[in-house]
């Protein structure tokens, strides 16, 4: 009898032991999965009932805030700058989730964010609201220069901070209004998202970071950084002049720009005419040893795309260039941003950047602090390497054939007085009967490099089929720049 009831003191003993550990494994190291869970009702509702922190720009415009409501949800999301932020900030909806700041950084907005806990024990333990506040490294005035500078043109540009990665400005046209998403009217949500999601210039596509484009001539820099440091592009080097390349193994070749003749020189004069025949002719030479040199700027290859990590939800898309075995044709094409190259502006602002920086390319990131309630900043975002893309030699050098560019190359028209700006064009084929992208990417002071731009005007936007980076894209970058600068 005796070893019976042992018997059955040992199983309940097991049994609540097994509870206990099953609720302590819910509560305590599955509980911050169990919260953010979608499916979690609970946890959803409790979002939208309660107040949640305030999205600023860094010179104190409010982005996104929660207004106090008379209907069963109390608290709705309003968004006073409407479609100038929506790709950053995002939105909250009850219907249709959440996007951008608003997803990424989800936790700090509701103060369910540890750290908020423990810098406000008091709070914690009274039970009262601790939301934070997201303050982003764009502000006002950068942001509606680069809505401004498109003029209305289907585009994107995007500015970086060089030393640190923050994203000062990013801003592809068309936007969307946010607002109507964020409403607690069922029928108005979802035929606010129907619209928007049906609307062929698809205006929800944040394209700075969401969609690739071929970069045409922009990518040179990438393609010469791959030549000097592998050692085919010697300083002393001169380049035949040519209408074309042919391309090895086919039967095609590539021209220049307006079927001109370039080249016929040495690599500076070949980059300040934005020479294709020299550029292919570098890509082909080098040929799959190409490969590592984009992968090193952050360019992968179809089966293998890289994404630079950035504080956004979704994430940033990755850019994409011919695979390591390709043919050395794919490698020449390449050499002058075209064929199997597409990038997202994002990553050629990052390219810049890193050349800017020495030849080391810093995470991007859209937020500068988080704040607590009070106004405290309980976490600064710090700067981080993402890439290394050349050496500090190889960015020098890079660096003078940019500014030459811009003194008297293509990019004249990005020349502002008094500043030394260093730049390259692109005007990039989008395929039979389209016109062309025109591109610009660009740093400044060339000297004490501290922001770079990446601009893109979509099919020749105003220009059409006349449209170059030089004459489309090089005025709005000057814009951007001299909006920075003045700050």
């Amino acid at each position: 009898m005796n070893r019976a009831i042992r018997r059955v003191g040992y199983a309940l003993t097991a049994l609540i032991l097994v509870l206990v550990g099953q609720l302590t494994y819910l509560q305590v190291v599955h509980a911050d999965h169990l919260a953010n869970d979608p499916r979690n009702v609970r946890t959803f509702l409790r979002d939208f009932n309660r107040p949640r922190g305030q999205i600023l720009t860094a010179d104190g415009q409010v982005v996104a805030q929660s207004v106090k409501t008379s209907g069963e949800i109390q608290y709705q999301r309003v968004y006073p700058q409407r479609e100038l932020f929506a790709q950053v900030g995002g939105y909250q909806s009850f219907l249709v989730g959440n996007t951008g700041v608003e997803s990424h950084y989800n936790s700090v907005l509701t103060g369910r964010d540890r750290r908020f806990q423990l810098d406000n024990l008091g709070a914690f333990i009274s039970g009262t609201e601790n939301t934070g506040t997201v303050v982003l490294a764009q502000s006002m005035t950068a942001q509606q220069t680069a809505r401004d500078a498109l003029g209305g043109q289907h585009g994107s540009v995007v500015a970086l901070d060089v030393r640190t990665g923050a994203v000062l400005a990013m801003y592809s046209n068309p936007s969307f209004d946010p607002n109507p998403l964020a409403g607690h009217d069922t029928t108005a949500v979802n035929l606010a998202f129907f619209l928007l999601n049906s609307d062929r210039a698809n205006p929800a596509l944040a394209r700075t970071y969401r969609e690739r484009f071929a970069p045409g001539s922009t990518f040179k820099v990438v393609t010469t950084a791959g030549a000097i440091e592998n050692g085919i592009a010697p300083p002393d080097r001169v380049y035949p002049q040519s209408e074309s390349f042919p391309l090895p193994q086919t039967d095609s070749a590539i021209g220049n720009f307006g079927g001109k003749s370039c080249g016929g020189g040495t690599l500076t004069q070949s980059f300040l005419q934005s020479c294709n025949v020299t550029f292919a002719r570098l890509g082909a030479e080098m040929g799959s040893k190409f490969a590592p040199v984009m992968s090193r700027c952050g360019v992968g290859s179809v089966s293998a795309p890289i994404a630079p990590p950035i504080d956004l939800d979704p994430p940033a898309s990755g850019s994409i260039g011919p695979a390591p075995d390709a043919p050395d044709a794919r490698f020449a094409l390449a050499g002058i941003g075209q064929g199997d190259v597409f990038v997202t502006p994002l990553e050629m602002a990052l390219v810049a950047a890193g050349i800017a920086n020495g030849g080391v390319i810093m995470e991007p990131h859209v937020a500068q602090d988080i704040t607590n309630a009070d106004g405290k900043v309980i976490r600064h975002i710090d700067k981080k390497a993402w890439k290394t893309c050349m050496t500090k030699t190889t960015a020098d050098a890079l660096t003078a054939m940019m500014v030459e560019n811009v003194r008297n190359g293509t990019g004249t028209r990005a020349q502002i007085a008094n500043v030394t700006v260093a730049g390259k064009t692109g005007t990039a084929q989008t395929g039979i009967g389209a016109s062309p992208h025109a591109w610009f990417i660009a740093f400044a002071p060339a000297e004490n490099p501290r922001f770079a731009v990446s601009v893109l005007v979509e099919n020749g936007g105003s220009m059409g089929n006349d449209a170059t980076g030089g004459e489309l894209a090089a005025p709005i970058a000057r814009q951007m720049l001299e909006a920075l600068l003045a700050r």
